[in-house]
Parts: C-alpha cells; structure tokens; sequence
C-alpha cells in the first residue's frame, strides 16, 4: 500500500520557490516544466499558473518529444526547468520512452542554473555557451 501511496503523491514546493518561479509567469505559455504529471501538479496547485508535465503521467510517454520541447523553448513558451526523472522504483529500468531522459540531459547541457531552496531551476531564456 505505501508504494501506491508514494505513487500519488505531488510535489510540495516551498513559498520561496513559488515566488522564483511565478516571476513574469504570464509572458509564458509554460511557467515550468517538470517530469511527470503528479510532480507538475504540485507546482500548479501552489502557482496558479500553467506547468508542463514532460513525459506524462510517470514520464515515460514521449509527450512532448525532445524535438516538440526544443520547439517550444525557441519560441519562448516555456520559462524555467526543474531537473530530474522519474525511476521506476523496482530497481529495474522503466518501459517506454526516454525522452523525458533526452529533455533533462539537453537542457542540463545547454542552460544556466540556479538553486532556489535546495531545488535546481534551469532558466530556459538563459542558454550556456555549450550552444543550444
């Protein structure tokens, strides 16, 4: 039971990390992305504002793809990242896509991040120099 529980719970972002994150948040389609519709909706419930939930539900469908994604922050629909996957939690790999995977390694290696509290928010308007 306490699996299934673990399952459904959402995040529980801090005040501070809100705060962070909803800056600006109506220039964007997107205030955020995160891995997984459950995580996302934490973010959402403390924002009012709209989240992406990359990878769906456990973040193994290919919604968006890496490409779709790439799309979207070109066009500046997405502000901020925060970086992470979602394990299986059987101690075994997870079945489906990878490209929740592809998504977090790309915008590790192409844009600035910042600590806000103890979590790592990538700035999706703010590219490296590694090229994007």
């Amino acid at each position: 039971m306490g699996g299934v529980g673990l399952m459904l719970n959402t995040s529980e972002p801090s005040d501070e990390l809100i705060s962070y994150l909803s800056q600006d948040a109506d220039r964007y389609q997107w205030m955020l992305a995160v891995v997984g519709s459950n995580n996302a909706a934490g973010y959402q419930l403390a924002s009012g504002e709209s989240v992406m939930p990359v990878g769906g539900y456990n973040g193994t469908d290919p919604a968006p793809t890496l490409e779709e994604f790439q799309k979207l922050v070109a066009q500046g629909k997405i502000h901020y990242y925060i970086a992470g996957t979602i394990s299986s939690g059987m101690g075994g790999s997870s079945s489906g896509s990878d490209a929740a995977e592809q998504i977090d390694e790309w915008v590790q290696a192409h844009f600035t991040s910042t600590t806000v509290d103890g979590t790592t928010v990538y700035d999706l308007t703010d590219a490296t120099q590694a090229g994007s």
